[in-house]
């Protein structure tokens, strides 16, 4: 898929927002990535991850396991497994650090790949690779459906993108004066901390 195909299902699905974000990496953006919009509709989550799992193929070949964070990264990470023939699992928040719960284990011959949906500077990603890095499985890499860092973000791995664009974002105290009149608004997940019971 192409740059233009993927922003075109977010377009559709009325997933590109316009206002004043503080991102889940806690940095300031005109723009906003309302990856819900667009996971609500089977249909198009399906051709995203189609799409994430031939990337996955074509670099790293047969994949066992997906382990994305949650809460954003559940049902892509799900679905591309699917896509894949592999398991998906999750890490979650428990004292304000990802880990595998729920009983979730990974064989150790398993080759695992992250899943997460949209990347800006990487944190999400470094999370869930340090929640599993002692685990004996093989990490071959992360992937998600939009990198918009266009290729700068941080993840610790490599990183594989089926969209990357890159979209204006501002440090806390480097907010321009424009986004600075307008209240902003904070709908990422970061801030749930039990689970998925929020």
């Amino acid at each position: 898929m192409t740059n233009d195909e993927v922003l075109t299902i977010f377009q559709s699905a009325g997933a590109l927002l316009e206002g004043h974000f503080v991102l889940t990496s806690g940095r300031h953006s005109r723009t906003f990535l309302q990856k819900a919009f667009v996971f609500m509709n089977p249909q198009a989550t399906e051709v995203l991850c189609k799409g994430l799992a031939a990337l996955i193929t074509q670099r790293w070949g047969q994949i066992d396991y997906v382990v994305s964070p949650a809460v954003g990264g559940i049902i892509p990470g799900y679905e591309t497994a699917r896509q894949l023939g592999a398991k998906a699992v999750y890490v979650e928040r428990e004292d304000g650090q990802f880990r595998l719960r729920r009983g979730f284990s990974l064989p150790a011959e398993a080759r695992v790949v992250i899943v997460e949906d949209i990347v800006t500077t990487g944190i999400s990603v470094r999370e869930t690779l340090e929640a599993i890095k002692n685990e004996p499985f093989v990490i071959l890499g992360a992937a998600v459906i939009i990198d918009r860092s266009a290729g700068r973000a941080d993840v610790g791995c490599e990183l594989v993108a089926l969209a990357s664009i890159e979209i204006e974002s501002f440090a806390p105290d480097d907010i321009p004066a424009d986004l600075r009149s307008i209240p902003a608004i904070k709908p990422g997940s970061r801030a749930l901390t039990h689970g998925l019971h929020t």
